[in-house]
């Protein structure tokens, strides 16, 4: 099955849900068109407390369905949006890809992957215990492994619809594992 975008979402408002849509755009260097963390330096409030002239690494935030799907099944009813992705990805093992990754989407837009997004307190907030089931088991290093998706920013314009097909390019060797940005 070849990977596929299922559902597209952005919020105006700085929280921690986004609203699904039948379309998103993408800005290079930006982010998602009418997204509150759209922007060339870092959006997260919490990264912007620390330091507000930090790039924006974090421009567009993709999340793996099959994910939701794990989440069902532990009781936790999980919709498209609700996790603050913007790109909700089918058929894709995101945590796996190499950072640099570039990501096609649809027909124009690029994104390149740039980490990993670490599972925060406000999911906690957003529903009580899912936290610990987007943190993985310990590595090899004894870290415990980040599952609430990856982070990326735009290279290319374009608008992503639900439906879209995903291409993957991977970049030059050595490939580097995902960190949290």
């Amino acid at each position: 099955m070849s990977p596929v975008v299922e559902a597209v979402s952005r919020s105006t408002a700085h929280g921690f849900s986004k609203t699904p849509q039948t379309s998103v755009h993408l800005i290079p260097g930006e982010g998602v068109e009418g997204d509150a963390h759209r922007g060339v330096t870092a959006q997260h409030l919490y990264v912007m407390r620390r330091d507000p002239t930090r790039p924006n690494f974090c421009q567009v935030h993709l999340f793996a369905a099959e994910m939701l799907d794990e989440l069902a099944a532990k009781g936790f009813n999980i919709a498209p949006g609700d996790l603050g992705e913007n790109i909700l990805t089918r058929n894709l093992d995101l945590l796996s890809l190499p950072l640099g990754t570039r990501l096609h989407l649809g027909a124009e837009a690029i994104v390149e992957v740039t980490g990993l997004r670490t599972p925060c307190s406000k999911i906690d907030d957003f529903r009580p215990g899912l936290q610990q089931h987007l943190w993985g088991e310990r590595d090899a290093s004894d870290k415990r492994v980040r599952r609430a998706g990856i982070m990326s920013i735009v290279i290319t314009e374009g608008d992503i619809r639900p439906g879209d097909a995903i291409q993957i390019e991977l970049p030059p060797h050595p490939h580097h594992p995902l960190g949290p940005v």
